[in-house]
């Protein structure tokens, strides 16, 4: 693909972001989801720690308006991107969080401290090597707890379902881990385990270009393969959805996306001394581990690792999808991902 038309699909893809976010900016909105039923949108904002507000968005059939525990579920994004800009953006297939609403589902997608539209704390607006990191699994945890919290009262409700890609996986885990009782199904999608490896990092936050985005998004694939695998008009839809989540970011020259470090220090700090950041084996939930066959940032040998360590889920299983890469949410197979944790959600 020459530069020329890279450009303008990122142009295009910018336009529809903000166009989506125009449309969202409301407490409450409609849309039309790629079925034809009308969904409800909401961005809603929930209070965490002091100081602290998380961007939640929220979106089910918009003619109905109750839901059982079984039916409501919250995503959470992983170490650098932030929720929306992974399960709603609309690419072949429709966005993962439509995709689960069409099917009768209250389905909430949070930004932890730090990420997206939640608080931002000023030490991202200063150089990242002038404050420590932040927004760690300690933190992450108290974020979910409060969504968790919020969701349940609003809906009348005791449980519900959790979904973690990456860095989500562990947050959420310890969440299920610390609060079996709020949580009837867990789905950890590219889990983490020991033996993780972080990457250098200094102070309190990093930035991604989208070069070192895509280069990100491909590892792991066979290079004759990454355009059909990742295709490019996917990437760019999801990197202009990703840039319009950070405005200060996108202003800077290339554009970034900021991502909070605190969660690099716990890699440093626990997981490569051997120390995970929760017990697996005090999850109760179900649980789904799905990892594609490709990821070489959280390998497939790492969720069969917390696999065998799921000893008191009252059900564990672990699929392996082919031709897969850590970003399988973004890539040809997509759907592959979504059809199998719909599965898991649509079971009795």
């Amino acid at each position: 693909m020459s530069k020329a038309v890279a450009e303008r699909r990122l142009a295009n893809g910018l336009r529809y972001c903000f166009a989506l976010a125009a449309l969202v900016a409301m407490p409450v909105s409609q849309a039309m989801a790629a079925g034809g039923a009308p969904l409800q949108v909401s961005d809603l904002r929930v209070s965490s720690d002091a100081g602290i507000e998380l961007h939640l968005r929220n979106k089910h059939p918009a003619a109905q308006k109750r839901f059982s525990a079984q039916r409501i579920v919250l995503f959470v994004h992983g170490a650098t991107f932030p929720s929306s800009c992974t399960f709603d953006v609309d690419l072949p297939g429709g966005s993962w969080m439509d995709y689960v609403a069409q099917r009768g589902y209250d389905v909430y997608a949070l930004d932890v401290r730090g990420y997206g539209g939640s608080t931002r704390p000023a030490a991202m607006s200063e150089p990242p090597e002038a404050n420590a990191p932040f927004a760690g699994t300690r933190e992450a945890v108290r974020d979910i707890g409060a969504a968790v919290d919020f969701i349940l009262r609003r809906r009348g409700a005791t449980q519900l379902t959790l979904i973690g890609w990456s860095w989500g996986t562990t947050t959420t885990a310890a969440f299920a881990a610390e609060q079996p009782a709020k949580v009837g199904r867990l789905v950890l999608f590219a889990p983490v385990w020991l033996g993780v490896q972080p990457p250098p990092y200094q102070g309190a936050y990093r930035t991604s270009t989208r070069e070192s985005a895509r280069a990100f998004a491909i590892s792991g694939i066979p290079q004759p393969r990454v355009d059909e695998i990742s295709p490019p008009a996917n990437f760019e839809q999801w990197w202009a959805a990703t840039l319009a989540t950070d405005p200060e970011g996108s202003r800077q020259s290339p554009a970034v996306v900021r991502s909070p470090n605190g969660v690099l220090e716990d890699f440093a700090r626990l997981w490569a001394a051997g120390q995970p950041a929760y017990e697996p084996a005090n999850i109760r939930a179900p649980t789904l581990l799905i990892v594609g066959d490709w990821d070489v940032v959280t390998p497939p040998a790492m969720a069969q690792g917390l696999y065998d360590r799921l000893t008191q889920a009252r059900e564990r299983r672990l699929v392996r999808l082919s031709e897969g890469t850590h970003f399988l949410v973004i890539e040809k197979h997509r759907m592959r991902l979504l059809r199998e944790v719909q599965n898991f959600l649509d079971e009795s």
